[in-house]
Formats: structure tokens, C-alpha cells, sequence
């Protein structure tokens, strides 16, 4: 009989899918909310569980089947101290993001539809879980598109044109991007007949060995990449993302940008190393393309940032730079690459829901004006906000002792043994500079006492309850504020853990 704690990882998603099946006929709004961020919290601690099981020593990793059918074509998870590392993280920060932005939710969205955007918040940590754990191609394309659609409600929640015309753009290339990895995913199917990772893995090694379908192989793989490349914002197919994380509601852009893009990266990881092996990816030239693409976005994504003036909007550019640099370190086609690009998957998680959250706030205590310009000051409106800005903004340029140091310390470190060492290093510094021209005027921008007419226009056009206390955003701007100096200070034994974890995939 299996240990208890083996179970939970099924229960996590199972619990999320009901939780959403509850709000959806669940009339009033809050206690939706309340029971989302519940199974968000049950999420963490049973994921917390997990880890502590299959972290204990040297880390073990194990299979559960669900269904009568046995491999090699039943349906089953797999879980590691990675994936329960990874699902611990993402749980926490959905429900911090729906703490932290719960004033702007209730604004911004109508009280009768609220417990459907609660609906589409538990179907998205659900399509996280198991995007996360599976073992099985076919389970994680199913979860893709439900991930898509609640994304894309996520997104038109706050009901206004822009946001539609966000949401349909953001629709279309997720679409574009779902049918790429599916027909590569058909491919793949075609010529070696299985779905589950650990036959495809094999049958897949076994034709590289011979020679058979190098073509067909090498076909899948790019589709396949490239299909999850478009869905997480790669560049240059990142256009979409601006629109739809800078117009969302506060809760939407923390969770799309923090969580929902780093479901598909993680697939991503699973297929490159379980699956295809990294050895192979190699061979194929995947990983020198998916450098390229990331070297780019790094730079690319920093000068669109640069140019923003909408502070959302600038967050979500920079986004693109952030992303670039997890697609940097998987192409970087190495054991080390992989292990960088997983923590920064969690610095990126933490800072930047902690970004959008205080940006949010900034915003509303300054007559939900968005331009840097008319926040100016807006830190001393709320001091939480201001304090939190800044904390997300000196790691994302990688000061020591924040998370965004740590990551492109072992960036760089990683790249040492690399072709490209000389081209990965010079952009990781010209990519820090960058990062540097957009967030330092930011943060100067709202700590600046401003003119005292500007001030006095503020003052006239804001509501007087938003510069109240909000307790429920201070409460998760200091909680995330303290994972990203944990991950700053804190890292080794975090990654030990995702060490332990890549060699268990």
C-alpha cells in the first residue's frame, strides 16, 4: 500500500477542479473568494508535504497511476522534490496575488461574476498542478487549452474594449501556439506510438540510436517547443503580452505573469530532459535555437520596457526580458542551464505578482492614474507599496542579497562551459544594465515628492477610501517581499532541492 503523502499530488488537483465546479454556483462573490484562496492554501501546505517526503535524503521520485489501464497506455503523474518544490510555490503566490489584489478585484470586477473568475483562478492552479506533474503528453496538451481558456477570462474580467481586443489577441496566438505543439505532439505519436514520458522516452532513444525517422523527430521536437515557446511569451512571439498583463485587473497580471507562463516552461523543461534527453535536443540544434530566441528576448524585452511609460505595461515588457532569460539557461543545452533556469522560475514568481501588486496599489491610491509621471510620490501614499516596489525591482536588476542576484549568478556560472560563454555572458551584463534604465528611474519616480500642483490634482481626483489601510495587501506584499530575500539569502538548500530534482525528472 503506498504511503499516504503519495496521494496527495492527485488530491491537489482533484481538490482544485471541485473548488471550481463549487464557485461556479456559488452566488456570492466573496465566499468564492474565500474558498479559492482556501484550496490555494491546502494546495501549499499538501505540495509542502510532499517535498518534505520526497526531498528527505537523497530525493526519490515516484509514479502515481490513475486508471485500469497500465503502462504503456494508462494515464499517470510524476512526482519529484522539483515538481512538489515547483506546485508549493505556485500555490502560495496564486493565493497571495488573490489576497494582495482583492480590493482592485472588487472593483474592477462585477460582484455576479466574481465567482466565475474564482472558477477560472482554481481551473488555472489546477492546469499548473498538472501541467507540472504529468507524465503522460497528451494529459499536459488538455490542460494547456484549459489553461488557456481560464487565462483568457482571467484576462477579460475587467470588462472594457481594450481588454477584449487584449484577450482576443491573446486567444488567437495562444491558439496558434496549442495547434503547434499538437500536431508536433502527433508527429511524435505517429512514430513511436505512445503518449506516457517514460515509453516515449525510450522508443525515442532507441530510434536516435538507429538512424530511423531523424526528420519526423527533429519535426515533432520543434513543434512541440515551439508551440509552448509561443503560449510562454518567447520572443519574438511576445507581442500578445503586453496588452493583455498591462490591462487586467491587479490579481489577473499577477497571476498571468508569475504563474500561468511558467506552467508551459516547466512542460517544456519535462519534454527536453525526460523525454527527448538533452543529449538529443542538442544534436537536434533545439537548444542553440532556443538560446537565441532567449538572448534576444533578454535584450529586446529591456528596450521595450525602456520605451513604456505605462507602468504595467513596462512590467509586462519586462517580463519578456525575464523569460528570456529562463529560455537562456535551457539552451544553454546543460544540466547546470536547467537548474539556473528553474530557480529563476521562482524569483520571477515571487517578484513579479510583488511588482504588479504594489504597482496596482500605487495606482489606486493615486487616482488610478498608470503613467509614472502622475505617480510620482505615490510611495509615501502607502508606504508598504513603495517599500515592496522597490524590493521587486533591485532583484530583478540582481542586486545581492535579492532573488534576481542568485539567478544570474548561476546563470553565468552555467555558461562557463558553454560555445557561447563570451555572447551569454556580455548579454546577462547588457541585460542588467537594461533592466537597470527602466526600473531605477521607476522607483526614483515613486519616492519623488512631486510639484505641489500635480500633488493637489491627486489629492482632488482620488477616492479617499483607497488611501485607507488595506490589510490584505500589505499582509501579501510582506510575504512576498520575504521569499524574495529568502531566495536571495536563503538559496543553497533551494537549490539543492532543484539539483536533486533535475537528475529525478
Amino acid at each position: 500500500m503506498r504511503p499516504m503523502v503519495e496521494n496527495y499530488p492527485f488530491f491537489s488537483i482533484f481538490a482544485c477542479m471541485v473548488a471550481g465546479i463549487l464557485c461556479a454556483v456559488i452566488k456570492k462573490g466573496k465566499t468564492a473568494w474565500y474558498l479559492t484562496i482556501g484550496v490555494c492554501a491546502l494546495t501549499a501546505l499538501l505540495s509542502a508535504l510532499t517535498l518534505a517526503a520526497v526531498g528527505e535524503g537523497d530525493g526519490y521520485a515516484f509514479v502515481y497511476t490513475m486508471g485500469r489501464f497500465a503502462a504503456p497506455y494508462g494515464n499517470a503523474i510524476r512526482v519529484g522534490p522539483l515538481q512538489a518544490l515547483l506546485t508549493m510555490v505556485f500555490a502560495g503566490v496564486m493565493a497571495l496575488a488573490l489576497t494582495g489584489g482583492s480590493r482592485d478585484l472588487f472593483h474592477d470586477v462585477q460582484e455576479k461574476k466574481l465567482p466565475l473568475y474564482c472558477t477560472m483562478c482554481c481551473m488555472t492552479l489546477a492546469s499548473l498542478l498538472a501541467l507540472t506533474y504529468t507524465n503522460d503528453v497528451f494529459t499536459g496538451y488538455v490542460f494547456i487549452e484549459i489553461s488557456t481558456i481560464a487565462a483568457c477570462a482571467l484576462v477579460m474580467a475587467k470588462d472594457t474594449g481594450p481588454n477584449l481586443i487584449a484577450t482576443i489577441r491573446y486567444l488567437f496566438m495562444s491558439l496558434l501556439g496549442s495547434g503547434l505543439f499538437l500536431i508536433g505532439l502527433t508527429f511524435l505519436n505517429a512514430v513511436t506510438g505512445y503518449l506516457l514520458m517514460p515509453s516515449l522516452s525510450t522508443a525515442i532513444a532507441d530510434l536516435a540510436a538507429s538512424g530511423q525517422y531523424h526528420v519526423p523527430l527533429t519535426v515533432s521536437a520543434g513543434l512541440m517547443v515551439a508551440g509552448l515557446g509561443v503560449k510562454s511569451a518567447m520572443f519574438p512571439f511576445h507581442l500578445w503580452l503586453p496588452g493583455a498583463h498591462g490591462g487586467a485587473t491587479t490579481t489577473s497580471s499577477a497571476i498571468l505573469s508569475g504563474l500561468v507562463l511558467k506552467g508551459y516552461i516547466v512542460l517544456m523543461i519535462v519534454l527536453m530532459v525526460r523525454v527527448f534527453g538533452l543529449a538529443l535536443m542538442v544534436e537536434m540544434g533545439m537548444t542553440t535555437v532556443v538560446l537565441l530566441f532567449g538572448l534576444m528576448g533578454m535584450i529586446f524585452g529591456s528596450v521595450s520596457a525602456i520605451r513604456e511609460h505605462h507602468v504595467k505595461r513596462m512590467l509586462a515588457y519586462s517580463s519578456v526580458a525575464q523569460i528570456g532569460y529562463i529560455f537562456m539557461g535551457l539552451g544553454l543545452g546543460s544540466p547546470a542551464g536547467i537548474v539556473a533556469s528553474c530557480f529563476h522560475i521562482l524569483v520571477h514568481a515571487t517578484c513579479k505578482p510583488l511588482l504588479f501588486l504594489c504597482a496596482g496599489r500605487l495606482s489606486a491610491v493615486s487616482g488610478h492614474h498608470r503613467s509614472l509621471k502622475n505617480l510620482r510620490g505615490s510611495a509615501y501614499r502607502d508606504i508598504a507599496a513603495g517599500i515592496g516596489f522597490t524590493v521587486g525591482a533591485l532583484s530583478m536588476i540582481g542586486i545581492p542579497l535579492f532573488g534576481g542576484f542568485v539567478s544570474k549568478l548561476y546563470f553565468a556560472s552555467a555558461s562557463l562551459n558553454s560555445n557561447g560563454m563570451v555572447m551569454v555572458l556580455l548579454t546577462i551584463a547588457l541585460s542588467t544594465v537594461l533592466n537597470a534604465l527602466y526600473y531605477v528611474p521607476a522607483v526614483l519616480a515613486i519616492w519623488i515628492t512631486p510639484p505641489p500642483e500635480l500633488q493637489q490634482h491627486i489629492l482632488e481626483i482620488s477616492d479617499p477610501r483607497e488611501a485607507e489601510f488595506d490589510r490584505n495587501f500589505t499582509i501579501a506584499a510582506v510575504i512576498l517581499m520575504a521569499g524574495v530575500f529568502v531566495l536571495g539569502i536563503f538559496y543553497h538548500p533551494i537549490l539543492d532541492v532543484i539539483q536533486m530534482g533535475v537528475q529525478l525528472l
